[in-house]
């Protein structure tokens, strides 16, 4: 889980991509939202849903495996719900 929320951390600093990070692990607050917020098909069969999950604002994007592939496809900016800076690969 670490590896993971720092691989998306690092690739949203890089791409000077402004994000707010929750603290799932130490905010009950926020881990009560992240909960509530994951879709239902989108959660685990049993437990509940572990990070890193992306949001835009309210609105689910996806978990780890979803901006994975997404920043394979050079589509990261789209995922996110974002434009993609001009002359940006990612996002074409």
């Amino acid at each position: 889980i670490k590896k993971q929320q720092q691989d998306v951390l690092g690739f949203l600093e890089a791409n000077k991509i402004e994000f707010e990070e929750k603290d799932i692990a130490a905010n009950e607050e926020n881990r009560k939202w992240m909960r509530e917020n994951v879709p239902e098909d989108s959660r685990p069969a049993s437990g509940n849903p572990l990070p890193p999950r992306l949001f835009n604002d309210s609105r689910y994007l996806g978990d780890y495996n979803a901006f994975f592939e997404a920043r394979e496809n050079n589509a990261v900016y789209a995922f996110l719900g974002l434009t993609a800076p001009p002359g940006s690969k990612v996002g074409e």
